[in-house]
């Protein structure tokens, strides 16, 4: 168990640190256009080839997307109960609903628990990115903005992927290939521009992070218990579930929250914090959900 659970963290960790190290050594590269290239191609090629290859019945996945959308929503609805002098109630209930699926949880997931279980991460992955563009933009700007999640193109890469798996239409195995590599790409370069994102931020609110990040695993448990006692869930999607809570918050909050001027400064430190603080939690959830697995 000791030596699989070093085999899944250490090598998420590397790429990650490889990515801070290299952000270091030549800071004000062209990350912009390198996460533009997998937020537009490599991440929806990532989810049509997936779809494609795993097909999946939303019907049979129904408990899994209303656990999906729980564990995201409720600890949103939890936080908003505290009232923190010290931050908004924007920048702290965003965080605390959106984490950390794309970079690091499907590289973490895959890792885990191999790519059989990869359409279900994806459903997950894509769950999330569309609550993100919606509620959570609805959160920050009630006025603008509230259907730009239909501008996502994981949105439509993944509606593309489900129509041709369950109309089984059929593809050229080229194109098919052709979306695989690309799809290939995207999980790599998720973690290494994680570790260069991370270099960019500074953790100046050092107690308000910690605070927050702690309530945020405190109300992901809660929410997860509850999927798990109301909802009836395959065995195989729990320890998904339990991965999903534990992990960091998006970086994508932060780039949020700066474009609203939603206090962009401590959204960055809960961020940081809250991704510095994975190093213990991620192996800890990673075990246990190996352990829930087994």
């Amino acid at each position: 168990m000791f030596s699989a659970l070093l085999n899944i963290v250490i090598p998420v960790f590397a790429v990650v640190g490889l990515g801070a190290l290299y952000g270091r050594l030549r800071p004000g590269g062209a990350l912009g256009y390198v996460n533009r290239a997998n937020i537009e191609l490599f991440t929806p090629a990532l989810v049509f080839s997936a779809l494609v290859k795993y097909p999946l019945d939303l019907m049979a996945h129904l408990s899994l997307i209303a656990a999906g959308a729980l564990v995201i929503l409720l600890p949103g609805l939890l936080l908003s109960l505290l009232r923190l002098r010290s931050i908004s109630r924007p920048a702290l209930i965003l965080p605390a609903m959106f984490r950390n699926t794309g970079n690091l949880g499907i590289p973490l997931m895959v890792l885990a628990f191999g790519e059989q279980q990869l359409g279900a991460i994806i459903i997950l992955f894509v769950l999330s990115n569309l609550l993100h563009f919606s509620v959570g933009m609805f959160i920050l700007s009630a006025n603008t903005s509230r259907w730009l999640w239909l501008r996502s193109p994981v949105l439509w890469a993944a509606l593309a992927g489900l129509l041709v798996a369950n109309l089984h239409i059929p593809l050229p195995e080229y194109l098919v290939t052709s979306a695989s590599l690309l799809g290939q790409i995207s999980v790599p370069l998720m973690l290494f521009a994680l570790g260069i994102r991370l270099m960019e931020g500074e953790l100046d609110h050092l107690g308000l992070a910690l605070k927050c990040n702690l309530l945020y695993l405190l109300a992901g448990g809660i929410s997860l218990g509850l999927a798990v006692w109301l909802l009836p869930l395959q065995p195989a999607w729990i320890p998904l579930l339990m991965l999903s809570v534990a992990l960091p918050p998006a970086v994508l909050n932060y780039m949020l929250c700066e474009q609203y001027q939603c206090q962009p400064e401590k959204v960055a430190s809960i961020v940081l914090g809250g991704n510095a603080l994975s190093v213990l939690v991620i192996p800890l959830a990673v075990w246990l959900a190996l352990h829930l697995g087994n």
